[in-house]
């Protein structure tokens, strides 16, 4: 049982060191753009939005939609980004495991 004793010491400090990484990537920011820097979304690696910027020139009660697009796309590429920041970071860890 010797062997079980270590295999379960090596889980727990994967574990320690998964926890720390996943702490470590939650502060990074990753920042992305839409319409050509027109708005530009900064996430956290949990992926929350840190802040939203929107070019004035933007702004128009008459095309509304766009801008709506515009957010969700910058948003939705962010959020992307952090996701690929953390598998990037995560799946050393652990080879062969697919995060």
């Amino acid at each position: 049982m010797k062997g079980f004793g270590n295999m379960m010491k090596e889980a727990q400090k994967l574990q320690q060191q998964m926890m720390a990484m996943q702490e470590e990537v939650a502060k990074r920011k990753v920042e992305a753009t839409a319409g050509g820097g027109m708005v530009t979304v900064v996430v956290n690696g949990a992926k929350q939005i840190l802040s939203l910027r929107i070019d004035p020139e933007v702004v128009s009660k008459d095309d509304v939609e766009m801008l709506q697009d515009l957010i969700l796309a910058a948003v939705n590429d962010a959020q992307r980004k952090a996701d690929e920041e953390m598998t990037q970071r995560m799946g050393g860890m652990v080879p062969g495991l697919k995060l």
